[in-house]
């Protein structure tokens, strides 16, 4: 590169499974009752995954108009022999260190208190709620865990052994809290936890102030780029499968409450009804205006000179 060369941001994978996974949630919503419970748990994954979406577009955008040389990858899926996987939602390689970033899109306020505890507090439909959620801090090192093997399974002995020496110093984890009215209150947690939680606003800065001893060209940062790549699993758990069986049993359900309720009104149907009022037979009918619109009811078979009706 030139002495004046203008840095460039290399995004080397912008898909993401989340896009796909909402398009076919809000898909398989439109099959399932307003009232249902399976509803209020799709339209509860709706929102998450939305959320979701949206920070790490907001990340992307950040890193994008970083004005630094990066290699960007995002939803990077990776396994290792044993089976343990770890989908990271961007991994950033820096001209002094790679940066494993786990987006959150929080809904509400964080508290982080001295035992590293992270405690969400939002209001809801005019109430208010205090939860506790999983570290974000604990999910990225396990993601770093599991990158560090399947980065090692393709090492010799010797480079291994000298490399992963060094390992920690150039691999680092972020959590990037993508919600700009999130409040953070972290004043009670260790230095170690609050310099591992920052909002999106400040990640540049974050990654411009990664200094270590060895800086690498643009070049050498994409050829990095591509291996890393190489490591993307195709075949991923699929998320979708346990609301898709959610939602056809609901259908099974409905269907047989439909036959259940069909045959009882054929059989209600054949009995010899009686009107109460006038002697004459009840007679099997279905409204046809009105609120009841489409609704069974019986009906004197002698109206309209008698109009007992007897509502299902």
């Amino acid at each position: 590169m030139g002495l004046f060369s203008k840095p460039e941001v290399i995004v080397l994978k912008d898909s993401c499974d989340s896009k796909e996974y909402l398009s076919r949630l809000q898909e398989l919503r439109n099959t399932v009752p307003d009232n249902s419970v399976i509803a209020e748990k799709i339209d509860k994954e709706i929102a998450v995954t939305e959320a979701g979406i949206y920070g790490e577009d907001s990340v992307l955008f950040e890193l994008k108009n970083s004005g630094m040389n990066l290699i960007v990858i995002r939803d990077l899926y990776v396994q290792t022999e044993d089976g343990r996987s770890a989908q990271i939602d961007y991994f950033v390689i820096t001209p002094y260190a790679n940066v494993i970033i786990e987006c959150k899109n929080l809904f509400g306020n964080i508290e982080i208190n001295n035992k590293g505890d992270f405690i969400r507090s939002f209001e809801y439909k005019g109430r208010k709620y205090k939860e506790g959620i999983y570290s974000p801090i604990t999910q990225n090192e396990r993601h770093l865990e599991v990158y560090k093997e399947c980065w090692e399974s393709d090492k010799g002995f010797v480079k291994k052994l000298i490399a992963g020496k060094f390992f920690s110093d150039y691999n680092k984890t972020i959590v990037v809290l993508a919600n700009s009215k999130t409040v953070v209150n972290d004043k009670f947690a260790k230095k170690e936890i609050k310099q591992q939680v920052i909002r999106a606003d400040q990640l540049i800065n974050y990654l411009k102030s990664l200094k270590t001893d060895a800086k690498l060209t643009l070049k050498s940062m994409q050829e990095s780029g591509e291996r890393i790549l190489a490591m993307d699993v195709k075949e991923r758990t699929d998320y979708f499968k346990k609301f898709e069986e959610l939602a056809a049993e609901v259908k099974t359900e409905n269907v047989s409450s439909e036959a259940s309720k069909e045959e009882h009104l054929v059989t209600k149907s054949k009995e010899n009804l009686v009107c109460p009022r006038c002697g004459g037979q009840l007679v099997l009918r279905i409204a046809k205006k009105g609120d009841n619109a489409g609704n069974h009811f019986y009906g004197c078979s002698y109206f309209p000179k008698c109009r007992y009706i007897q509502n299902l």
